[in-house]
């Protein structure tokens, strides 16, 4: 028997942006828990220090989340800057769920195959990836980004959503909140 999974191409053009969305197990509304969210932060500041990414915009929403980067070296190892975000913070939510005997847990663990069980808090596959080289695509995707809550009607204007860098843009790059990811802002090539 053959397993059906997503499988995403990453490629790098070099000076090139990724905006990268990836959701949750069966779109499940997991992240609307701050202190998940504060941990999903750490585990992105972790990833960005340790690939060498820049953060430039991101949303966490309800059941999934838009990160757009760059890579300060010219290796770019997308495939791993998000195993990086992914594999500890899913591992510390499921030892979370195993404290405090949580039901979720239940839901979140699958059979993967006869006799073999996995918790699965990430839709499997490595999401979407989309390249922009150009400023304009990069500005685009920045407000599409952060209209994200808006559309939902999670907010009335996106600079309402803790969980975004909406904040950080209309204040001209100054420190809003120190929970969320550090930001970089748009590579220096850009301008």
């Amino acid at each position: 028997m053959t397993r059906n999974r997503k499988r995403i191409r990453h490629y790098h053009e070099l000076g090139d942006c990724h905006e990268l969305t990836f959701s949750c197990f069966q779109n499940k509304f997991l992240l609307t828990n701050a202190d998940w969210n504060l941990l999903l932060c750490e585990s992105i500041n972790r990833a960005l220090a340790r690939y060498e990414f820049g953060l430039i915009a991101f949303v966490i929403m309800p059941n999934h989340l838009h990160l757009l980067v760059y890579p300060k070296q010219q290796e770019c190892q997308v495939d791993r800057f998000l195993f990086a975000i992914k594999r500890p913070f899913s591992y510390r939510i499921k030892q979370l769920l195993q404290e405090t005997q949580d039901r979720l847990l239940d839901d979140l663990t699958i059979r993967d195959r006869p006799g073999s069980t996995v918790f699965r808090f990430w839709q499997e596959g490595a999401g979407y990836d989309r390249n922009l080289s150009s400023l304009k695509a990069v500005e685009a995707s920045i407000d599409y980004i952060h209209m994200n809550p808006v559309r939902k009607k999670l907010v009335d204007q996106s600079r309402d959503w803790k969980w975004s860098s909406a904040r950080w843009y209309e204040s001209e790059g100054e420190l809003v909140d120190s929970d969320l990811p550090e930001l970089s802002g748009l590579p220096w090539d850009f301008f």
